[in-house]
């Protein structure tokens, strides 16, 4: 597995997590406005597993393709997350796969970043949650201040 990446290091900048929910989407719009005042760059990740990736077009019946076909086929729809959440050209963004779990890739990608944005909730399967799992776990071991953006309270054109 020596050629799919299983961390990340960031020198500082905001980190998005993102996972393709509409929630991601609008955390990362956030983070990118905050990036325009401040002159920060965005670094946006996302972790994945192999039940959570996309399905690589290598993929046929009767063949697994490699971790390598996943974490392209994971960065393709991220960087199409990216390019639809349409953000200020002049926002400098990274886009960072790593196959891990979603907590443990973040908080290790946040040691050096100045502020870890992500959405309230994310895929899961609870609906009537005001926060994930994933976002309650950031909140109270991030290693950097912290942003929830909650779905529906932000304005786009901000």
């Amino acid at each position: 597995m020596a050629d799919v990446c299983e961390t990340v290091t960031i020198d500082g900048g905001l980190l998005a997590g993102h996972d393709g929910s509409s929630g991601a989407q609008e955390a990362l719009r956030w983070a990118a406005g905050w990036a325009a005042r401040t002159g920060l760059p965005v670094h946006v990740l996302r972790a994945w597993g192999l039940t959570t990736a996309p399905r690589p077009s290598t993929r046929e019946p009767g063949y697994v393709p490699p971790l390598g076909d996943f974490e392209r086929a994971v960065r393709d729809d991220l960087e199409r997350c990216v390019a639809a959440a349409g953000l200020d050209p002049a926002v400098r963004v990274h886009v960072h796969v790593v196959h891990a779990p979603p907590v443990r890739a973040l908080l290790q990608a946040a040691e050096r970043a100045d502020l870890l944005v992500v959405g309230a909730r994310g895929l899961g399967g609870f609906a009537g949650l005001l926060l994930g799992s994933t976002s309650d776990q950031l909140v109270h071991h991030a290693p950097c201040p912290v942003t929830v953006v909650r779905t529906g309270t932000t304005d786009p054109a901000a």
